[in-house]
């Protein structure tokens, strides 16, 4: 892995060359898989939970049996993927993609512990080159994982790529606080709290140290919707939800 120099850095924010950020992000992810879904509702105080369910709301699956497939990426825990499946109907399918093989894994073990092993399947890949056929799925899904794709604008290209003409697009993630007062006591929490959290239930700070930070360099909403909608995808919208905490980002192939 990359050696990242102090010098580089700003405002306690690490910078990293595209492969080198992916080497880093595979081994945070590595070292937080078996307390992912722990610390999620540690760090969040369980608003996590609200804001998936606003996303598959977004996406609203069919209640009845007509197919529809669900590619939910940077989903290996199978959070997103289960809620989908347990509020759709019966022809409803969802693939997980991951690039991490640890998170995966988890996913499985969830899905089977569920009774979901027909209706979820998972599959490793790489959002920037997703391993799955042109015009495949009828809705795509990533939920805070979009900031760690080293090139996100070839990764919103590979999610046009797979959804069918008339798919939905949605991306729930961390945005930019917009309330005053609010902002300061964000970011107090977020560098000092969050990475203590992660040595206290993980043993390890660091990776929720480069969590926080990858969360400030992510471009805001509007920015973000631009590249939404550079990659081709039209009506393309977002709302922010809790104060701006998080925004969740839609764009349809039309």
């Amino acid at each position: 892995m990359p050696q990242i120099d102090a010098a580089q850095t700003a405002f306690g924010l690490r910078t990293a060359d595209p492969d080198g950020k992916q080497a880093l992000v595979d081994e945070v992810f590595r070292k937080v898989a078996r307390r992912y879904d722990l610390m999620n509702d540690l760090m969040s105080a369980g608003l996590h939970r609200a804001w998936k369910n606003a996303l598959v709301a977004m996406v609203k699956p069919p209640k009845d049996a007509r197919p529809f497939a669900v590619i939910d990426v940077a989903g290996g825990t199978g959070d997103i993927a289960f809620r989908l499946a347990e509020m759709a109907g019966g022809g409803t399918h969802v693939t997980v993609c991951d690039i991490n093989s640890d998170m995966l894994a988890i996913g499985r073990e969830r899905a089977h512990d569920l009774g979901l092993d027909g209706r979820v399947d998972f599959a490793a890949g790489n959002a920037e080159s997703l391993p799955f056929l042109d015009a495949a799925y009828d809705a795509a899904t990533i939920a805070f994982g979009i900031r760690n794709v080293p090139r996100i604008d070839v990764a919103l290209g590979e999610f046009f790529r797979v959804l069918r003409p008339g798919g939905r697009f949605v991306c729930l993630e961390f945005s930019t606080v917009d309330v005053p007062g609010l902002d300061a006591l964000y970011d107090l929490y977020s560098f000092n709290v969050i990475p203590a959290l992660g040595r206290l239930v993980v043993g390890d700070a660091e990776p929720y140290r480069y969590l926080v930070e990858s969360i400030r360099r992510f471009p805001k909403p509007r920015a973000f919707s631009e590249m939404i909608a550079t990659a081709g995808f039209r009506r393309v919208s977002y709302r922010v939800l809790t104060g701006g905490v998080v925004a969740l980002h839609s764009g349809w192939r039309l």
